[in-house]
């Protein structure tokens, strides 16, 4: 099983750079960096949230399931 997290997607359809992101929703770039990358083994809702309300999409538009 696999969760992928198409943040990058969803930063490349509202034209925002990861920089702009993480200082909106109050997280490092390296943390940002880690989600995007699928390197993280989960997310806080509140991220998920704050991501959310700044790109303005459901957590649904972010996340993705993968069967492996």
């Amino acid at each position: 099983m696999a969760i992928v997290l198409n943040l990058d997607v969803m930063l490349a359809k509202r034209k925002m750079k990861s920089g702009e992101l993480a200082r909106r929703i109050g997280i490092t770039e390296q943390n940002l960096s880690i989600l995007k990358t699928g390197k993280a083994k989960a997310v806080r809702f509140t991220t998920l949230d704050a991501i959310c309300r700044e790109l303005e999409c459901q957590p649904g538009d972010l996340l993705e399931f993968q069967e492996i």
